[in-house]
């Protein structure tokens, strides 16, 4: 009689067992546990005290100097409202990540990945980073069309790193990535080159405080691109390791910068006053005249 196990040895050399079940088939669902949701929480409320802060630091000066303020305000109230989104469960959605897994002997098997991505962080970077940076260029003094470049390009480096958030395939998401980093170096550019140049025709005591600031912006900025490589781009922390290490730059980047900016700039003797239309509105010279003739029509 013929055994079937002996023969098979024969011609494979070993005998390969049978799987008891086939991997794959129950989705791997990545989302944030307790803890991350507590973080959440803890940072909604430090922007709120932060934005509250602000406000009534802005109410304490003329309004001739509340242009850093009124910016640095609005960067944690929008933060504030993200953070709420957030917390609630509104402000994310999952990616559907489809690992395939190609076996020898057997036919190939896949694993879906649901992993939460909180879209109301990147809305939220959308409005905050870009008032950063004008706080960072009206410090220094950057010229409008330094500003300009750095804006649009911080925005295309958010809205790239969302698209890159939710892609599917692997190929384009470090496509977008790739986008994003390279929309960094441009505002790098902007503020390490011109904003330091600018920065330095000033007094002493401005040029030293914008390279300390904005040194220590930039330092936070590119830990951001880090943490995302390893959380929503390769997926080697859980949820609730991206949401505190965001939470622990988030806190650092905007309260902390904002206490620094304003209690820094209103110490200096010479920070700046803006009059005209944003003390004063429209003038009696800047009014329009809707249906008066000219003057000996």
């Amino acid at each position: 009689m013929i055994d079937p196990v002996q023969e098979f040895k024969k011609h494979t050399g070993e005998v390969v067992p049978l799987p008891t079940a086939v991997p794959g088939n129950t989705p791997i669902y990545q989302t944030a546990s307790g803890t991350g949701n507590r973080t959440l929480w803890v940072v909604f409320v430090i922007m709120l005290i932060s934005s509250l802060a602000f406000y009534i630091m802005a109410f304490r000066v003329p309004v001739q100097k509340r242009l850093f303020h009124i910016l640095t305000a609005f960067i944690t109230t929008f933060a504030t409202i993200s953070y709420y989104a957030m917390a609630v469960g509104d402000g994310v959605g999952k990616n559907k990540i489809t690992i395939k897994h190609t076996q020898k002997h057997f036919p190939d098997t896949y694993d879906v990945i649901y992993r939460e991505v909180y879209w109301a962080r990147y809305v939220d970077w959308s409005l905050t980073t870009p008032l950063l940076l004008l706080d960072l260029c009206f410090l220094a003094g950057v010229n409008g069309a330094s500003i300009l470049v750095a804006v649009v390009a911080d925005l295309i480096m958010i809205l790239t790193g969302l698209f890159a958030a939710f892609q599917v395939d692997e190929s384009p998401k470090w496509g977008w990535y790739a986008m994003a980093c390279i929309a960094y170096l441009v505002i790098i550019y902007q503020l390490a080159i011109n904003g330091r140049q600018t920065a330095m025709q000033k007094d002493n005591k401005t040029a030293t405080f914008f390279a300390a600031i904005g040194g220590f912006t930039l330092i936070l900025w590119t830990v951001y691109p880090i943490i995302w490589g390893i959380a929503d781009g390769s997926r080697n922390i859980n949820v609730d390791s991206e949401i505190i290490a965001y939470a622990v730059l988030d806190i650092l980047a905007k309260p902390v910068f904002g206490f620094w900016l304003l209690f820094t700039h209103d110490a200096m003797s010479h920070s700046a006053s803006i009059d005209g239309f944003w003390a004063n509105g429209l003038g009696k010279e800047g009014t329009l005249r809707v249906g008066d003739d000219d003057e000996g029509a």
